[in-house]
C-alpha cells in the first residue's frame, strides 16, 4: 500500500515535469541568467504584433548636412553613392575638419562624384596660444574656400575648448575667434558645432538615470569642466557677436532633454540653426513634444545622419521621421536602449528639413 505522503510528493513530481514541457525555461540554454545579466548587454526585441511600415526612400529629396569622411576606398566610395542613389539622397555635407594638405586630399577623393558631395574645412590652431595668431589662419580658411570648401566643421566643444587632442583651448565666443568667423560670414560658410554631451552625461551615475546605460563610459573617459548650460551660453554668445554668420548646432545642440532651450535660440538668433544628426533616438522616445516642436521650427531643422552610411541606416531615419510605427527598437545602430516611436512629420515640415533650408544656407537652387 503507498502511503499518502508518497502518493502526493509523485503526483507534485509529475505536475512539475508536466509544467518543464509546457511552458519554456526562465533562461534558455546558454544564456545569461536573468540575475547575472548586465545592463549594458541588455536587447530588448518589441513583441508587439502592429503594423509597420519599411521607409526604402524619403518622401522628398534630401541634403544629408551632418556625414563624415567615412569612405576610405573608391569603392565604399562607389557604395555609398550607390545607398545614397536609392534612398533618395541627393547630395551630402561631409564635415571633414580638415585643412591644409588633408583637406586638399579629401576634396580630390570626393570630386569623383561632381555635385553629390560638398565639404566642410576645418580651422587652423596651429600657434593659437602664441603670439600673431590669427592672419594665417583666416589665409588658410581662404584657401579652403577657393578649394571648394562651403562651410566649416565639424568644430567641437565637449567642455575644455575647440581644439583637438589639447587639454584646454578656446570656447566658439573667445574673442579670438572672432576674425574666423567674420571670415566665415564674408565667405558665407555656415559654422557647424558640437557642443558637450546629452545631459545624461552630467546626471549621477546612478539607478535614477535613464540614459546610464550610454552615459557612463563616455562620462568617465573624458575630464569635465563646464556644464552643458555654460557650453550652451557660449554658443549663444557667438550666435549673437555674429549675426551674419550661419551657426549649425549639431545634434539639437544636446539639448533633447530640455528642446525649449533651444526653441527660445532660434526665436531670438536668426543665424541658428540645428542638425538632427545624433538625435534620433531622443526625439523617437518623446514623439508628440518633438513632432510639435520640429512642424513649430520647421524652417531651423536640418537633416543629417552622422552615421555609417548604408540602406539600412537611411531607412532607419525616415522610419523615424516619416511614419507612426511604434515600439520599435534600433539598439546596435543607434545605441539607445529604449523602444522608439514614429514621428509622423507633416509633408511641408519634411520638405523643409530634408532639403529646403539646407539648400538655402548651401545657396542651391532646386
Amino acid at each position: 500500500m503507498i502511503k499518502r505522503t508518497s502518493f502526493f510528493v509523485t503526483v507534485e513530481l509529475v505536475i512539475l515535469i508536466l509544467a518543464s514541457f509546457a511552458y519554456p525555461q526562465t533562461t534558455p540554454h546558454n544564456q545569461t541568467p536573468p540575475s547575472d545579466l548586465l545592463l549594458k548587454d541588455y536587447r530588448p526585441r518589441s513583441i508587439y504584433e502592429i503594423p509597420y511600415v519599411v521607409i526604402k526612400k524619403a518622401r522628398y529629396p534630401v541634403i544629408d548636412m551632418a556625414a563624415r569622411p567615412f569612405a576610405k576606398s573608391e569603392e565604399e566610395l562607389s557604395e555609398w553613392v550607390r545607398a545614397m542613389d536609392s534612398s533618395g539622397i541627393r547630395k551630402a555635407v561631409v564635415l571633414t575638419d580638415a585643412y591644409g594638405a588633408k583637406f586638399d586630399s579629401l576634396t580630390a577623393f570626393y570630386s569623383k562624384y561632381p555635385g553629390r558631395f560638398i565639404l566642410f574645412c576645418g580651422f587652423d590652431f596651429s600657434g593659437y596660444n602664441k603670439p600673431g595668431y590669427g592672419p594665417a589662419a583666416v589665409a588658410e580658411l581662404r584657401r579652403c574656400f577657393r578649394e571648394g570648401a562651403r562651410g566649416v566643421g565639424e568644430l567641437t566643444d565637449e567642455s575644455r575648448g575647440l581644439i583637438p587632442d589639447r587639454p584646454y583651448g578656446p570656447h566658439i565666443d573667445d574673442p579670438g575667434m572672432a576674425p574666423l568667423l567674420n571670415e566665415c560670414a564674408a565667405l558665407g560658410m555656415p559654422v557647424s558645432i558640437r557642443i558637450g554631451e546629452p545631459q545624461w552625461f552630467y546626471e549621477s551615475m546612478d539607478s535614477a538615470n535613464d540614459g546610464l546605460m550610454n552615459a557612463y563610459e563616455g562620462r568617465f573617459q573624458m575630464g569635465w569642466d563646464l556644464n552643458l548650460a555654460q557650453e550652451l551660453d557660449h554658443l549663444a554668445r557667438a550666435v549673437a557677436e555674429h549675426p551674419g554668420t550661419i551657426f549649425i548646432a549639431r545634434d539639437y545642440a544636446n539639448q533633447l532633454t530640455e528642446l525649449s532651450k533651444l526653441g527660445r535660440l532660434f526665436q531670438k538668433y536668426s543665424n541658428l540653426y540645428a542638425d538632427i544628426a545624433g538625435g534620433y533616438s531622443g526625439v523617437a522616445t518623446i514623439p508628440r513634444y518633438a513632432k510639435s516642436f520640429i512642424e513649430k521650427y520647421k524652417d531651423r531643422i536640418l537633416y543629417g545622419t552622422n552615421l555609417k552610411p548604408d540602406r539600412r541606416m537611411y531607412q532607419v531615419t525616415f522610419t523615424i521621421l516619416e511614419t507612426k510605427d511604434e515600439h520599435f527598437y534600433e539598439t546596435e545602430l543607434l545605441g539607445y536602449h529604449w523602444p522608439l516611436y514614429g514621428l509622423g512629420l507633416s509633408d511641408g515640415t519634411l520638405k523643409e528639413i530634408y532639403w529646403s533650408n539646407a539648400a538655402r544656407i548651401l545657396k542651391i537652387r532646386n
